[in-house]
């Protein structure tokens, strides 16, 4: 497990985050991932939020509503967070297709139960929070101006297998 999925968090706090917003289809000709990297969120629209603030450079995780990353079946929008080092993502659902492209980078898609998530949102409304994952104990602990909540979560163990090979092609690069 190369990756890190630990740090700063960044809040959205909306439902239905779509693939367009996460990297808008103009950008999508681009040939390299690194070329992805300055227009992540570009087309996003929340009160107070700046795609180019220094809040998101900082961030490492992100934590949403419900039904992240609905929209267009793109890889780039796995690969946009990927190579702006955010490998977590954080929401009550996830679109099927960009759950799974989460995990075929070795990144964490983690759905959380909405309490769970509140739990999570609670923390933000009080400062900075950071969020440390602990892939192998399955649970995060967020943290802000010495208040902590550890928070339990599930993955199947095939999307375990993924993250800890670093993603699909090195986990089919070790098995066959």
């Amino acid at each position: 497990m190369a990756k890190n999925f630990s740090g700063p968090a960044i809040f959205m706090d909306r439902s239905d985050i779509n693939t367009d917003e996460i990297i808008p289809a103009r950008y999508l000709t681009e040939v390299t991932k690194e070329a992805l990297k300055p227009y992540l969120l570009e087309d996003l629209s929340l009160e107070g939020f700046d795609p180019k603030g220094e809040r998101l450079s900082r961030a490492t995780v992100v934590v949403a509503r419900s039904n992240f990353g609905c929209g267009s079946s793109r890889e780039h929008a796995a690969w946009v967070f990927e190579v702006n080092g955010i490998n977590t993502v954080i929401a009550a659902s996830f679109s099927r297709i960009f759950r799974q492209n989460m995990f075929n980078c070795g990144m964490l898609a983690i759905e959380l139960p909405q309490p769970d998530l509140e739990r999570l949102f609670a923390l933000s409304r009080i400062g900075e929070v950071t969020v440390a994952v602990d892939v192998e104990g399955s649970k995060i602990i967020g943290e802000t101006v010495g208040v902590k909540e550890t928070i339990p979560f599930e993955i199947s163990s095939f999307d375990r297998a993924l993250v800890e090979a670093g993603g699909w092609v090195e986990f089919a690069d070790h098995r066959y």
